[in-house]
């Protein structure tokens, strides 16, 4: 699906209501994404939009049309699964992402690939859009009725989120929200809100893995 349609997908982008989305999805995940160590990977990183406006310096993604827009802007880019990752235990610093598990074809297993490749001391970081918010119902709906892009999605809400990473070795530290506002209105710039916000369209999630037993 992605392949076929990146181009379109990453024009969206340049919207402006895919600019405003754009900016309130990063100003959430950046104060959660840790300066170091690195390398910095992003499992799903798609055209590299939100990769290179992070500083990541790798992303890996299993098609190929999305994967050439972000070796453009300047990605370190390997084609693969997230549930099967070409790197070595302890390689990453942080492991990010975004909009990426609900179109998972094993989260948990992406969850726990996830964990392999980071240092103990890494972070994961997850920018979601929860089913339990009038954003993710609506994406929902609109999959349900053959949304080119959310047609493949399954939402999750925020409480099986965190049973998913905690189900995954990890244990979430830090939140931020944003898309406080219903998606009938035209998005507009706000701040975003430390924590996890019940309603919010966007929430970024920050976990450390748990040291094993």
């Amino acid at each position: 699906m992605f392949d076929e349609l990146a181009v379109r997908y990453d024009a969206w982008y340049d919207s402006a209501h895919g600019q405003v989305l754009f900016d309130l999805e990063l100003a959430c995940l950046r104060p959660l994404l840790p300066p170091g160590p690195g390398p910095r990977l992003e499992v799903g990183v798609g055209s590299g939009r939100f990769a290179a406006a992070l500083g990541l310096e790798v992303g890996i993604d299993p098609t190929q049309a999305p994967l050439r827009l972000a070796a453009g802007r300047a990605v370190a880019v390997v084609q693969g699964a997230g549930e099967r990752l070409p790197f070595g235990d302890r390689t990453f610093g942080a492991v990010v992402v975004v909009a990426t598990l609900c179109f998972a074809d094993d989260p948990a297993a992406l969850l726990d690939e996830a964990r392999r490749v980071l240092v103990p001391s890494g972070r994961f970081v997850a920018g979601i859009v929860p089913l339990d918010s009038a954003w993710g119902r609506r994406y929902e709906a609109q999959g349900r009725a053959g949304h080119p892009f959310y047609r493949g999605a399954r939402f999750l809400t925020l409480t099986e989120h965190r049973r998913m990473l905690a189900d995954a070795g990890f244990t979430v530290i830090g939140a931020c929200s944003t898309l406080t506002r219903s998606p009938s209105e035209n998005p507009v710039e706000e701040d975003a809100q430390d924590g996890v916000v019940p309603g919010a369209g966007f929430a970024a999630l920050q976990a450390r893995p748990q040291p094993p037993p």
